[in-house]
């Protein structure tokens, strides 16, 4: 049997998915430990193995794909003018393209910004700020400075394009690699951010996995084409909106729940769906994603206390089973041992409870939101952020998920209203779960075969 192997350099597993473009059917999945810090190649090769053993029937393999997020993913820092429009118009850019966003500066780059900057593992600065016509000098300012750092961080600058003359001019003899894009917010409260978050994976293809010890295995698996975040992403949008004559489900969220972060994706306008609210801040990209680096169910996990107090994470638990354990205890034991798995029901309830913590928490900060402004002339309602009450599917990924008997009411933290009227939430979605692991890999797949991926997805997700 002929397939083609997806593969996905995870953080924690390298995992594989076979698939069989003849009879159109996913053979096998299989996964080994990521082994980035000695030979990210032993991991494959183990996984593969695992994989043959199980499917004797695979006897060639035609093409492979791949995607990474191991040695902690894509770190980027994102910088702008004003927080609450250019700086999110280059956060956005960051996290479309399947970055984590470690650090965020507004205005004018201060020596402590500076020192920060120097002393972060970043892999690439984001440098935006100002309209097209609009602010010149922060953005010039800006420059200057990361000029003087003179860091070996590729830096891509999206900002105020009558700039970039002047830009050029500072950054020319510079030891670090830049590229100049399109402004990734051109007029007041407008995003286009497609050329940036294109630049931030050529870099990423090209620089970021040799630095991280990945690009070897090129020469066995061929080009690590993206980073893993984007590809769930490009898998999602497809799911949504179909291809050719395939129906998509419409719009839709995915929410993955791992070790580390918590991340959201959602494809959809989110526009008010009542006609007395209005629109506030940034226009809002069709496919969203956000990450919560404080949502974990392991390395994060110490970080879960300082988002909820011991009492609000009783509440989590089953009725019967809130006030029995030692929450300090169980989070330190987590955060300590990254591998460790539960082994009775007092453990897997305790891991439940967390990961409907970053459920819930994770929803709050990525749908929208009414604001509830009283005038001499009657209540205005502003909506920031996205509509997601209409949400018809929310697809659930992630370790803790995909083999839970609990996994659906873990997920139903999506739609909890008690105390959130004025969030914007799904009302009644549907719920479906990723059991296969396989988003990412249909991500890759559907940059060749979409209407394959699209099958399969349709298939596989249940």
């Amino acid at each position: 049997m002929d397939v083609y192997l997806l593969v996905d350099f995870g953080s924690t597993y390298t995992k594989l998915t076979a698939v069989d473009l003849k009879s159109e059917t996913i053979v096998g999945t299989s996964k080994a430990s990521t082994t980035v810090q000695t030979n990210v190649l032993e991991g494959y090769d183990k996984a593969l193995d695992r994989l043959l053993r199980d499917h004797p029937e695979i006897d060639n393999v035609s093409d492979i794909s791949a995607c990474s997020s191991a040695a902690g993913g894509l770190k980027m820092a994102a910088i702008g003018l004003v927080e609450e429009l250019t700086v999110e118009a280059a956060k956005r850019a960051c996290l479309g393209a399947g970055a984590i966003v470690d650090l965020v500066f507004s205005h004018h780059l201060t020596k402590r910004e500076m020192k920060k900057l120097a002393e972060t593992p970043i892999d690439i600065i984001l440098l935006a700020g100002g309209t097209d016509g609009g602010n010149q000098e922060c953005i010039i300012h800006n420059a200057k400075k990361l000029r003087e750092l003179d860091l070996d961080i590729p830096i891509i600058v999206a900002g105020n394009k009558d700039a970039n003359d002047v830009i050029d001019d500072i950054f020319v003899g510079a030891k670090f690699e830049y590229h100049i894009v399109k402004n990734v917010m051109p007029k007041l409260k407008v995003l286009d951010v497609e050329e940036a978050k294109h630049g931030i994976r050529q870099i990423f293809i090209s620089k970021i996995i040799e630095a991280k010890g990945i690009k070897k295995a090129e020469k066995k698996i061929g080009e690590i084409i993206m980073p893993t975040p984007e590809a769930v992403l490009i898998a999602a949008e497809l799911l949504s909106k179909g291809f050719e004559e395939v129906e998509g489900y419409g719009e839709l969220m995915v929410i993955d729940i791992g070790g580390a972060t918590t991340d959201v994706h959602t494809i959809g306008e989110g526009y008010p769906k009542r006609t007395e609210v209005i629109m506030k801040g940034l226009q809002e990209p069709f496919a969203k994603r956000t990450v919560e680096g404080d949502l974990g169910m392991r390395y994060s996990a110490n970080a879960i206390l300082s988002t909820v107090s011991s009492y609000e994470f009783k509440q989590y638990f089953d009725e019967d089973d809130k006030w029995e354990h030692d929450i300090e205890k169980s989070i330190k034991r987590r955060r300590e041992n990254t591998d460790f798995l539960p082994t009775n029901k007092h453990e897997e309830d305790f891991d439940n409870a967390i990961a409907k913590i970053c459920c819930d928490v994770s929803i709050s900060r990525h749908v929208g939101h009414i604001e509830v402004v009283y005038t001499p002339l009657g209540s205005m309602y502003y909506q920031t952020g996205k509509d997601l009450s209409d949400i018809k599917y929310v697809i659930g990924t992630g370790g803790v998920l995909i083999s839970n008997k609990d996994a659906k009411k873990i997920l139903r933290q999506v739609n909890k209203k008690s105390n959130k009227a004025l969030e914007l939430r799904p009302n009644n979605p549907s719920y479906l779960l990723d059991k296969s692991y396989i988003l990412a890999s249909m991500g890759l797949l559907g940059q060749k075969y979409p209407k394959l991926a699209l099958k399969l997805m349709k298939t596989y997700l249940l």
